[in-house]
């Protein structure tokens, strides 16, 4: 590691194999929790390359666990986090809107590093239980519509730098990388990033799957559709910009999306909102997200047509229905 750090400190960047490798070592132990800090601290200084980015997910998905589900066509929808405005777990709720219109959602997840509550806080919270039986995900799926996979228990690597990216408290790449490594291999993802240059790189590598998907980023530094501002839009086909008015027919005040202080408040607020109760900004937002998802798809004929499902997903009880099947199964 001294080699690989005097490099970096040298203002010097990794290939995409030396990248690989450190994370491969990090993954089997061999290095101390302060070396594992110095390297992290490198990328809260400067912006991390195509090729280092590469070279990580590479290693995490080499070591992953893989999950398996007999070609069931799964989506994912993940924020990269680390936007630092500590919204309610909108990408998650979106998740069981999505899984209650009838679409298979393989959510990967972990707890929050630099929020209050992760998806993981939240979902432990609700009474799931973390596993990486894949027999038992497979069922979830099947019944539930929706599997959640809990980042460390797939990815060992991560095991080793989770408490250092809690005690940080702070962004880094490994919230970039989140969205990249979930081990079912969904063939379509919704990703939220928080910045127009995580767009860009996200955009390269997405484009090198050859599987559909959806890059949005609220342009006031939301990693999500948040309806405060509009939200820049990247799919196969290009981009294009959206106002709140086209993705949620209105706006919405940062403080209606607020999260809550506590890992038990934002259960609360997850509870009120999956059965129905929400205010018209909360719904409005998980509406928002859930639709972009859905005609990410390729299922709808439009935008709207994808809109009026998640509607219909959340109103009807279907998504408070698929929150109650996967609890039941645990």
């Amino acid at each position: 590691m001294k080699k690989i750090l005097q490099t970096l400190f040298e203002h010097k960047t990794l290939s995409r194999q030396q990248a690989q490798d450190v994370l491969l070592n990090i993954g089997k132990g061999m290095y101390n929790e302060h070396e594992i800090t110095s390297f992290m601290t490198v990328y809260l200084m400067r912006s991390i390359t195509i090729e280092e980015l590469q070279g990580f997910r590479d290693a995490l998905l080499d070591l992953c666990i893989k999950a398996d589900f007999d070609g069931l066509e799964t989506i994912d929808i993940v924020g990269t986090g680390g936007d630092g405005k500590n919204t309610f777990n909108i990408s998650t709720l979106s998740c069981f809107v999505v899984a209650g219109a009838n679409q298979k959602v393989a959510k990967h997840g972990n707890y929050g590093a630099s929020s209050i509550s992760g998806s993981s806080n939240v979902m432990e919270q609700l009474g799931y239980k973390f596993k990486n039986d894949n027999d038992q995900l497979k069922k979830e799926l099947e019944q539930a519509n929706i599997c959640f996979l809990h980042a460390p228990f797939f990815h060992p690597a991560l095991k080793t730098v989770g408490p250092i990216r809690k005690n940080l408290g702070v962004r880094t790449f490994f919230n970039m990388l989140g969205p990249m490594v979930n081990p079912a291999r969904p063939v379509y993802q919704l990703v939220g990033v928080y910045s127009l240059e995580m767009a860009r790189i996200y955009n390269y590598l997405l484009q090198q799957t050859g599987n559909p998907f959806t890059i949005i980023h609220s342009l006031d530094g939301y990693d999500e559709i948040s309806l405060t501002n509009d939200t820049k839009v990247i799919t196969q086909a290009g981009e294009r910009i959206m106002t709140p008015q086209q993705l949620g027919k209105r706006s919405v005040a940062a403080e209606d999306i607020y999260g809550g202080s506590s890992v038990e408040e934002a259960a609360k607020i997850f509870q009120r909102i999956i059965k129905g109760e929400g205010s018209f900004a909360q719904n409005a937002v998980v509406l928002a997200n859930a639709a972009m998802a859905l005609h990410c798809t390729g299922a709808y004929k439009n935008y709207e047509d994808a809109y009026n499902a998640a509607v219909e997903s959340l109103e009807s009880g279907k998504a408070y229905q698929s929150l109650q099947t996967l609890v039941s199964l645990q």
